[in-house]
């Protein structure tokens, strides 16, 4: 897909690394029990950076609503000797991805040059939109 096609990511290796070391640093200078506000720091700074359809996204979640069942998670995942964290992170990606929205106060960017975006329709056989179907192969 084009730089300019449905999807687009701007962020850079600087901001990245940055945003990564500070939730390493987080999380390992708590032991684990702030990793909620590092998982927060970097799905806020992955959101800023990605667009779909020009709209903006926006991460909406908040390290404070995610603490308390992350304590419980943790506890759990102690006591059953690591066996829970099989669902922690399932449960974690659910979290994130009902906390990801549109940014619907910002103005969406321009899609310029939609004509690199290519279908796969043809390669099938199947007919595009507004174009005849393929003849048939013999």
């Amino acid at each position: 897909m084009s730089k300019s096609g449905r999807f687009r990511f701007d962020g850079g290796a600087a901001t990245y690394v940055g945003t990564a070391l500070l939730g390493v640093l987080i999380t390992g200078c708590t032991l684990g029990i702030c990793y909620p506000f590092a998982l927060v720091l970097r799905e806020r700074w992955r959101a800023k950076h990605s667009f779909i359809d020009g709209y903006p996204l926006v991460f909406t979640g908040s390290a404070t609503a995610l603490f308390g069942n992350w304590i419980k998670w943790l506890a759990l995942s102690f006591v059953t000797f690591g066996i829970y964290l099989l669902w922690v992170g399932p449960r974690i990606a659910r979290w994130k991805w009902e906390h990801t929205d549109f940014d619907r106060s910002r103005t969406p960017l321009p899609l310029t040059d939609v004509t690199q975006v290519v279908s796969v329709a043809p390669v099938y056989g199947l007919p595009m939109p507004g174009m005849p179907a393929l003849p048939p192969q013999p």
